[in-house]
């Protein structure tokens, strides 16, 4: 009794996870095995980029090691972009870790646990809401001047680990003065240690060992510094502690909570559910099937309440090892989990090796993988777009560089709403539609008084949203001085209709009718003539008349055009008689 209830009797829970095992399972024993094998170098290259995103989130490198473990398996087991890996990511790792720079050092790894939460459950709820959609309105200029922030701040921020100079306060570029202007503070094993890492990385990026090029370089030196025994190169393991084994499950004390998480959790999110859209376009599914957004937002945030509740930081799909798993032969979401299984076997095997590898040897990862990320010609191409363009790109990167990364984003977010109001505007245009013999309409200029006892049609382009109404009000033909003019405004293609526009086609249908005509509203959609009667500051009955829309273009224009015609003509008539 009381249980939820399906077709047949059958309980509503069981029946949803038959149908999402259903939509998730292998398609046939070879797909798994082959998803199997190609998870190997995911989990592989997994290792060091976990532990290099950990340093920029200012934590302790096992913590990326734990999320690299986990977000995998639960990012997988729910994305509809099958061959998206969710795991750490820089610009995820480079937010987390400057939203929680105010915080106490000894709170910090438990405030990053409730962030990675928090961020979780915003992406997970914006899944459930559809927000997918809005993704979109985060335009191209803003992204790309972040991410290049998010590219030069990495590189920025790692010099301090790659000369073993002392870390100052400040943000990166700040830091980054400060070491290339006291060359006496380099640490010199430090730096040839990290400098023969990024030549490693760099003559291995290509070729059929590409995918282990991160795995050698950390293991190469490393190895040569345990043979040769130099002192003075810090080690993982100086960081903080290594635990052995693997994580159990952990609620992060609620005593960590602050307003510097929450904002972090936010920043995250956006960050996260933008690129995760990115990769999603990279990664088509196989099968040519589309991927749902909502539904990797979803994943997204799966994986990040697995990482947070197993001790680890913030998640989402990965730009990187997505290409990786696409190069290494997979065919489905199970090479994902496949990574995420064979990081396990890892941390269970090698988990005690971790604590000698070289902090210089992470930075080398990160400085070359920032290095990589910056697309010079994306930034070219959206330079050359315009100054609307060019301020977006230039505000966005000044901010990542500046600011902590929350600020930046709500400046990047802010910046794309303007940029999306600044090109509706200048997209807006009010035009006359003049009858022709044939049943055509000539576009031709608006005048700017409305002509005595004439039909004008008008066609608007463009958003009637906010200010866009404002605009439109502007370009409409002035009616003062007009003897019984008669308007048409041709409202077809528009499902809604927004205050500020019932306020300016209420003020202009008075001025119309002040001047003895009458307005007329054709291709009105349903919910827009709704609207129109609901709100009542129209006056339909005596000084508007609306046309609705129907499957033909132009019909109800058309309609209105004659009926405005009957209407001067029956006008005509009274004042004769």
């Amino acid at each position: 009794m009381g249980r939820l209830m399906t077709e047949g009797g059958r309980p509503a829970p069981r029946l949803a996870v038959k149908r999402w095992w259903s939509s998730i399972r292998p398609s046939d024993r070879g797909a798994l095995r082959t998803d199997a094998v190609a998870g190997l170098p995911v989990a592989i290259g997994g290792v060091p980029d976990g532990m290099a995103a950990s340093v920029l989130a200012g934590v302790n490198p096992v913590h990326g090691l734990y999320a690299s473990l986990v977000a995998p398996i639960a990012g997988g087991m729910t994305s509809s972009t099958r061959l998206m890996v969710v795991t750490t990511t820089s610009a995820a790792a480079l937010a987390a870790g400057s939203s929680l720079a105010p915080v106490d050092p000894t709170k910090r790894t438990e405030a990053l646990f409730l962030l990675t939460l928090l961020a979780g459950a915003i992406m997970v709820a914006a899944g459930l809401l559809r927000l997918g959609r809005y993704t979109r309105f985060v335009s191209h200029s803003v992204m790309t001047g972040f991410l290049t922030g998010v590219a030069v701040n990495i590189l920025f921020s790692q010099l301090n680990y790659l000369t073993g100079v002392p870390s100052e306060g400040g943000v990166a570029l700040r830091r980054a003065i400060h070491v290339v202007t006291h060359p006496g503070l380099f640490d010199w094993p430090t730096l040839v240690t990290g400098l023969v890492a990024i030549a490693i990385l760099l003559a291995l990026r290509r070729g059929p060992v590409a995918s282990y090029a991160s795995i050698v370089a950390l293991a190469v030196p490393t190895i040569a510094l345990q043979i040769l025994g130099t002192a003075g190169v810090v080690r993982v393991g100086d960081v903080g502690e290594i635990p052995a084994g693997l994580p159990l499950p952990h609620l992060p004390s609620l005593s960590a909570f602050s307003l510097d998480v929450v904002a972090g959790a936010f920043a995250v999110a956006a960050i996260v559910l933008v690129q995760g859209a990115g990769v999603s376009e990279s990664a088509p599914n196989p099968d040519g099937t589309a991927a749902d957004p909502n539904r990797d937002f979803i994943a997204q945030g799966a994986g990040n309440l697995a990482a947070g509740l197993y001790r680890g930081q913030p998640v989402g799909g990965s730009v990187g090892q997505t290409a990786l798993n696409r190069s290494a032969g997979a065919v489905g979401r199970w090479a994902s989990v496949a990574a995420g299984v064979w990081m396990l076997i890892i941390l269970a095997l090698f988990s005690s090796l971790v604590k000698v590898v070289p902090m210089t040897t992470l930075a080398a990862v990160l400085i070359v993988a920032a290095y990589g990320a910056l697309r010079w010609g994306r930034v070219i191409t959206v330079w050359q777009a315009g100054p609307s363009s060019q301020i977006a790109l230039v505000s966005t990167f000044v901010a990542t560089l500046w600011l902590p990364i929350a600020a930046a984003v709500g400046i990047g977010v802010t910046l794309s709403l303007l940029l999306q109001l600044n090109t509706e505007l200048m997209d807006l245009k009010v035009v006359r539609l003049v009858p022709l013999e044939d049943g055509h309409f000539e576009e031709a200029a608006v005048p700017g008084h409305l002509e005595s006892r004439g039909v004008v049609l008008l066609d608007v382009y463009g958003s009637m949203l906010y200010a866009g109404s404002r605009t439109i009000e502007r370009h409409l033909p002035d009616p003062t001085g007009a003897d019984t003019p008669v308007v048409i405004v041709r409202l077809r293609g528009r499902s809604t209709f927004g205050s500020t526009a019932l306020v300016v086609v209420a003020g202009y249908a008075d001025r119309v009718a002040a001047a003895g005509g009458h307005l007329f509203l054709s291709g009105v959609s349903g919910p827009v003539l709704a609207t129109l009667e609901r709100s009542g500051r129209i006056d339909l009955k005596n000084k508007v008349t609306v046309f609705e829309a129907d499957a033909i273009v132009g019909h109800s224009s058309e309609a209105a055009y004659r009926a405005g015609e009957a209407w001067l003509d029956e006008h005509a008539e009274d004042e004769e008689s």
